[in-house]
């Protein structure tokens, strides 16, 4: 038996897609079987496969379905970015980000959902204890942990996966973010709305998933994504740190 997630509201699962015509049916009947009361919002960027088409047969036999035809291919972060956006103005209590490739498992949405009883943002990470990636070559294993111990660093934050794409958000706290000033995409997207909710002093908590490689279709990733996110890591932890030395040195004028 399913386990009940009533006391958190109405869930919504946001599902960003680009030519995704093979995983999308498989994506969406697993979450429909994972958490049955969880609505699901399909974001199309106008996918040349027919994605749409058959998001749109899926939404016609389920009431829970909806899809978003966006006009074209304008990146992770925006996508979601326009699926955050009707999530509140639908009046949805909790809003999910899960990729479409079935790397981001229906199956742990539950442990993601219980844990955001006590949390404004969940993410699910690869790479605290009990975390694990399949079928990822370890050069590209080895990147990805990099870049997080790079984030960190920058950013001084204790997040262990800041750039996974698998979490659980309160409507309460995209609320509390300034969406409209979120201009990433990509891959730096997930990093910077993370920052954003640590830095408004909300509660962040990572639960260990398991992050399975996508056995149908590319992946989205390339070297101009990953640089794109190192230059804008580095930038945004310069500016922290030049904000704190100002600081600083205003309080110590200040005290004299």
């Amino acid at each position: 038996m399913a386990q009940s997630f009533e006391d958190l509201g109405r869930i919504l699962v946001v599902i960003p897609t680009y030519n995704e015509i093979e995983n999308l049916p498989r994506i969406v009947a697993r979450v429909r079987t994972s958490v049955p009361e969880a609505h699901i919002l399909v974001a199309d960027d106008n996918s040349p496969d027919g994605t749409a088409r058959v998001a749109d047969q899926l939404s016609a036999a389920d009431d829970h379905v909806r899809v978003m035809h966006r006009l074209g291919k304008e990146g992770l972060g925006a996508a979601y970015l326009a699926g955050f956006s009707w999530a509140l103005d639908n009046d949805f209590d909790v809003v999910v980000e899960m990729d479409a490739d079935g790397s981001h498992q229906p199956e742990q949405l539950p442990a993601l959902l219980d844990a955001l009883r006590d949390a404004d943002l969940v993410l699910g990470s690869r790479y605290v204890p009990g975390g694990s990636v399949v079928n990822w070559p370890k050069s590209r294993e080895w990147l990805s942990r990099g870049g997080n111990w790079y984030t960190r660093q920058a950013l001084q934050i204790p997040l262990q996966d800041a750039t996974g794409g698998y979490r659980a958000f309160r409507a309460s706290t995209l609320r509390a973010l300034d969406l409209d000033g979120v201009g990433s995409a990509g891959y730096i997207f997930q990093v910077d709305l993370a920052y954003r909710t640590l830095a408004k002093g909300l509660r962040v908590t990572e639960v260990p998933i398991e992050f399975v490689e996508r056995e149908v279709g590319d992946s989205k990733m390339n070297r101009r994504i990953v640089s794109e996110a190192l230059w804008r890591v580095t930038v945004w932890g310069a500016r922290e740190r030049f904000a704190k030395a100002k600081t600083a040195v205003r309080s110590r004028r200040s005290s004299k």
